[in-house]
């Protein structure tokens, strides 16, 4: 089944290059537009209604995001294309929206089309796309935050505040939650890591990141540990402790 779709960046090579992949690698993929800038852009979307929209972040003028916030209607999904990986990508990342880095990797594309065409096709709500505008509308408040986790079976939406800790599992991560649940995500710990430091999350050891709102006590038996609201006690390495101590005011 093919899926609509319309590129928007602000150099022309770059469209075309992606035009050609497209072509060649995605053939399901039905081109309806391509634009240059975000009012072109949004012209386009607005009045063609494409199923897919492939985005560039940083464009002269108003941006990707700007764009997508003056969006009358977010029925699309969306794969946001940019050389960049800082600017905008925490935002999108903490929202679990698809994104490709320039050059575009062949493999990365795909996979994020079969994604994209599948939930489409499920007549999914693309709820990452509106958690990412309401992160964008609720910057200054971060308790109303809301990051994506994807585990096995599904994406949840949490507040931040909700979580407790997160453990290493290798290449995956458990997160604790304040209402007992324990979820499995299926990435590792050092890709939340830079998303949670700005909401109050100490990393206090190679495999444990605490959200210092639950530490309830800093215990030095034993090399020292931090005793958490609901009893869990958690490691500190010698190497964090200077700096956990530092976070916590201790």
């Amino acid at each position: 089944m093919n899926i609509t779709a319309v590129l928007i960046d602000d150099e022309a090579p770059n469209l075309a290059n992606l035009a050609r992949l497209l072509a060649q690698y995605c053939p399901d993929v039905e081109i309806l537009g391509t634009a240059l800038d975000a009012a072109e852009g949004k012209e386009l979307i607005v009045t063609r209604q494409p199923n897919l929209v492939f985005l560039d972040i940083q464009m002269p003028g108003a941006s990707g995001l700007d764009l997508l916030q003056q969006l009358p209607r977010h029925d699309f999904q969306l794969i946001f294309v940019t050389a960049y990986d800082h600017y905008g990508i925490q935002a999108v990342k903490f929202a679990a929206v698809d994104y490709l880095l320039k050059p575009i990797d062949v493999t990365e594309l795909q996979e994020a089309v079969r994604k994209a065409t599948l939930r489409h096709n499920e007549k999914q709500q693309n709820s990452r796309l509106e958690n990412l505008l309401h992160l964008l509308q609720r910057q200054p408040f971060k308790d109303e935050h809301r990051i994506a986790l994807t585990t096995l079976k599904e994406t949840r939406f949490l507040y931040t505040r909700q979580i407790i800790r997160c453990e290493s599992d290798n290449n995956y991560c458990y997160f604790y939650l304040d209402n007992g649940e324990k979820l499995l995500v299926s990435k590792p710990m050092y890709e939340y890591e830079p998303l949670l430091k700005d909401y109050g999350f100490i990393r206090c050891h190679q495999s444990h990141l605490v959200n210092k709102r639950f530490v309830r006590s800093w215990v030095r038996e034993d090399g020292g540990f931090l005793l958490l609201d609901n009893g869990a006690t958690v490691p500190v390495s010698r190497s964090k402790k200077e700096a956990v101590l530092l976070a916590l005011g201790f």
